[in-house]
C-alpha cells in the first residue's frame, strides 16, 4: 500500500463556516514555486474527438518528482520554525509523498528521514535517496513503516510531515486549482480529481468552489479503495476493511478528518473506477501525450470517461488532473493486458464446443467479423472441449451483450469481469488434474521482495501435495499466487493451517473459471 495511507490526523479546533475562507487564504499564500513548476493544461485531441467533449489534462506528471506531492510537502516545511527545521523532518511513505518531501528538504537544506516499507520498489527508494534523504526500510506494509517513523521521531525530535491531513499540505495542493482557473478562463463544466487521503481533493475543490461554484467538482477513486465514498455515506471518515493496491498512489484505507471536513461540502459527486478502466486511461493519456502515467495518475481521466458514458455529456469542457507518473516499467505489461478490457474493446469468454473436426471453424464463423485476440485450449475430453477466448469488440457499451447474443447457441461463461480469470487462468489453460485425489484451489498475496516466493513456499510447507502453482510478477508491492492442494476431505484442517500461516488468501475451489479449466 502506498505511504500516503497514514494513521496520524492533524486536528484543528473548528471546521465551521470560517473554514472555506481560511483555507482559501492559505492557498493564496502557499509557497510552492521555489521547487514546483506551474504545469500546463494539455488538450487531449484524440479523446476530445472520440467523446464529443473538450477534454483537458492538468499535467502534474511534469513536476520535478513527477507528482503533485511536491507542492504540499514544500509548503508544509517552509512554514516550520527555524528550531523545527534544525531538528529535521520525517515521514512514512512508499510513494510520491516520500519523493516530494525529500526534494523539499534538500531545497531548504533540512535533514529528512523517510521510513519506507521493505516492499517498496527500488525505483522509488532510489529516487528518494537521490534527493538526499535518509531512507529507512522497515516492515512489509505501511502500518509497520509508520510505527517505525513514530519511534524514530520520539527519539530524534524530527517533525512528522503528514502526506495529506494537514492544512499547509492541503493548501499547497490547492495551488493546482488556482492554476486551472487562471490558465482556462473560459467555460469549465467539471473538474475530476483523484482521491487517496484527500489532500489534493480538499485543496483543489475548496478553491474552485469558492471562486467558481458553478463548476462541478467530481472525486474519482478505485472501486477497491473508495475511502471518500465510504466517508460520504457514513457522514464521517471510516476505515476500509481492505484496500486494493493496484493504484498505489490512492490506495488509502481512511480519508483524513481535515480533508473530509473540507471536501464534503465542496464535492458534487464521487465516481469509482476499475483496474481495467484505469489501465485504459493510461493508454488514452499515452495516445494523446506520449506520456506514461501511474495508475493513480490516470484515475481522474478514467472517472471523466465514465461520467461521459453515464450522463451522455456532449460539448462540455471537462478537466482531469493527471496526478503523477511514478510507475515501474515492468508494470506496463499488466497495464497493456488490461487496457483493451477497460476500453470495452475486448471480452474474455469460456466456451464449450464439440470435440470434433470443424467445430472451431464453426465457432469462428459465429463470431462474424470480430477478431480473436486470444485462444487457449488443450485436449482433455473426447466429447467436449472448453476453450478460453479473447474477442475484440467495437468499443460500444453494448458490444459485449451483442457478442453473447450472437453466440447464444453455445454454452458460454463471460469471464470479462472475473479477476482470477484475467490474472491467472488466461495464462494457465490446460491444467486439468489427472488424478482421482481431487484438489482445493486457493489464491494468495504476499509482500514482493527478494526471496519472497521461496519464503512463501517454505511457509506453505509439505502438509499436502501441491498439484498446481501459478505465479506472475507484475512489479507490484504484492505477489499473487494460485495454488492447488490435494487435500479434498481435509478442508477444515487446510483452513486452520492457512489462517495460521498469515498470508491473505481466498478459496477459489468453486470459482467458475477454475471449475471449467482445472477440475
Amino acid at each position: 500500500m502506498d505511504g500516503d495511507n497514514a494513521n496520524v490526523t492533524v486536528h484543528i479546533c473548528s471546521l465551521g463556516k470560517t473554514m472555506p475562507h481560511s483555507i482559501i487564504k492559505k492557498i493564496l499564500q502557499a509557497n510552492v514555486y521555489d521547487v514546483a513548476v506551474e504545469t500546463p493544461l494539455a488538450h487531449a485531441k484524440q479523446l476530445s474527438k472520440r467523446f464529443g467533449n473538450e477534454i483537458i489534462l492538468k499535467r502534474e506528471d511534469l513536476q520535478p518528482v513527477f507528482s503533485f506531492k511536491i507542492r504540499g510537502a514544500y509548503n508544509k516545511i517552509s512554514q516550520l520554525s527555524p528550531e523545527q527545521l534544525a531538528n529535521g523532518v520525517i515521514a512514512a511513505s512508499a510513494g510520491n509523498h516520500a519523493q516530494g518531501l525529500a526534494l523539499a528538504a534538500q531545497k531548504l537544506g533540512v535533514k529528512a528521514t523517510i521510513v519506507m516499507p521493505a516492499t517498496t520498489p527500488d525505483v522509488k527508494v532510489n529516487a528518494v535517496r537521490g534527493w538526499g534523504a535518509e531512507v529507512v526500510l522497515h516492515g512489509d506494509a505501511y502500518d509497520e513503516a509508520f510505527a517505525k517513523s513514530q519511534e524514530i521521531m520520539a527519539q530524534s525530535g524530527q517533525v512528522f510531515v503528514h502526506p495529506f491531513d494537514d492544512l499547509d499540505t492541503i493548501a499547497g495542493q490547492g495551488t493546482i486549482g488556482m492554476e486551472i482557473l487562471r490558465q482556462h478562463v473560459g467555460n469549465i463544466d467539471a473538474v475530476f480529481i483523484p482521491v487517496g487521503g484527500g489532500g489534493l481533493l480538499a485543496g483543489v475543490a475548496s478553491y474552485i468552489k469558492y471562486l467558481r461554484p458553478e463548476i462541478k467538482v467530481i472525486a474519482v477513486e478505485p472501486e477497491d479503495a473508495a475511502c471518500f465514498k465510504a466517508a460520504r455515506e457514513a457522514g464521517e471518515p471510516v476505515r476500509l476493511d481492505q484496500v486494493g493496491i493496484f493504484a498505489e498512489g490512492v490506495a488509502v484505507g481512511i480519508i483524513g478528518s481535515n480533508t473530509f471536513a473540507i471536501a464534503k461540502d465542496n464535492v458534487d459527486d464521487v465516481i469509482t473506477v476499475t483496474t481495467d478502466e484505469m489501465c485504459a486511461a493510461i493508454k488514452d493519456i499515452y495516445d494523446d501525450t506520449r506520456a506514461i502515467t501511474e495508475p493513480a495518475g490516470a484515475c481522474a481521466l478514467a472517472g471523466l470517461k465514465k461520467y461521459i458514458e453515464t450522463t451522455g455529456a456532449k460539448d462540455q469542457t471537462l478537466i482531469a488532473i493527471n496526478s503523477g507518473a511514478n510507475v515501474n516499467f515492468d508494470r506496463l505489461r499488466h497495464v497493456s493486458e488490461r487496457a483493451e478490457l477497460g476500453e470495452k474493446r475486448e471480452a474474455i469468454i469460456a466456451v464449450k464446443i464439440p470435440e470434433s473436426p470443424g467445430s472451431f471453424r464453426s465457432f469462428c464463423q459465429a463470431l462474424e467479423t470480430r477478431n480473436i485476440t486470444e485462444f487457449n485450449y488443450r485436449y482433455s475430453d473426447p466429447e467436449q472441449a472448453a476453450i478460453f477466448v479473447g474477442v475484440q469488440l467495437g468499443g460500444h457499451p453494448h458490444s459485449r451483450e451483442n457478442l453473447l447474443a450472437d453466440l447464444k447457441g453455445y454454452e458460454i461463461v463471460d469471464l470479462t469481469d472475473d479477476e482470477t480469470a484475467k490474472v491467472h487462468i488466461r495464462h494457465m489453460i490446460g491444467g486439468h488434474l489427472r488424478s482421482d485425489k481431487g484438489e482445493l484451489l486457493y489464491s494468495f498475496e504476499f509482500p514482493e521482495r527478494p526471496g519472497a516466493l521461496l519464503k512463501f513456499l517454505n511457509s506453505l510447507g509439505g502438509e499436502w501435495n501441491i498439484s498446481m502453482f501459478h505465479y506472475r510478477n507484475h512489479g507490484d508491492a504484492y505477489g499473487r499466487v494460485l495454488v492447488g492442494l490435494q487435500a479434498v476431505g481435509e478442508e477444515t484442517d487446510v483452513t486452520q493451517y492457512l489462517d495460521a500461516l498469515g498470508y491473505p488468501y481466498q478459496d477459489e475451489t468453486n470459482n467458475q473459471a477454475c471449475q471449467l479449466f482445472f477440475k
